[in-house]
């Protein structure tokens, strides 16, 4: 799909929804000897998200493992809608379309494997990080240009504020 295609389809967005690992962060689990789990995250990707917000559309994380620093990470982000411990994305995205009155073309996700692909399809607006699964950028809208937490939210957040009219107004918003 073409640039001009992707800008129509994000054009509706709404809802904006993540995945974590291989999207927000690098996809690698880091386990410490006591058994905790770290995650580093890009500082890009949270002020894309923190814009996204800021423009009215509304924010969720959907993700099939469960950890505290992702829920500290949503919180500091101010991400709405977080669901952690959730293997079947997509009835959680039924779910969360029925709470906010929404339907599915107003919904833009950005995944990267095989359990982000339901949603992917689904959706208005279904993207792949640069470094997802072949199977699942070969059936996404677009692919991103960046790797999973090297930008690739940044850029998607981005995509959608342009296509609304609202990234220039954001970026002035430092000058």
């Amino acid at each position: 799909m073409n640039e001009e295609d992707l800008l129509h389809r994000a054009r509706a967005i709404r809802l904006a929804i993540f995945d974590v690992d291989g999207v927000l962060t690098d996809g690698k689990l880091y386990f410490l000897v006591d058994g905790s789990e770290f995650k580093t995250f890009n500082t890009l990707d949270g002020h894309g998200i923190k814009m996204l917000i800021n423009s009215g559309v509304r924010t969720a994380i959907i993700s099939g493992r469960e950890t505290p620093v992702v829920e500290r990470r949503a919180r500091n982000l101010g991400i709405q809608h977080l669901y952690q411990g959730r293997e079947d994305k997509l009835a959680v995205l039924d779910e969360l379309l029925g709470q906010l009155g929404l339907n599915h073309a107003q919904v833009a996700y950005l995944g990267d494997d095989l359990p982000d692909l339901p949603v992917i399809r689904r959706v208005g607006l279904g993207m792949a990080v640069a470094s997802a699964d072949g199977f699942v950028r070969e059936h996404a809208h677009g692919v991103t240009r960046a790797r999973g937490g090297e930008g690739a939210a940044r850029e998607f957040c981005e995509l959608i504020l342009r296509a609304q009219g609202n990234l220039d107004a954001a970026q002035a918003a430092y000058l």
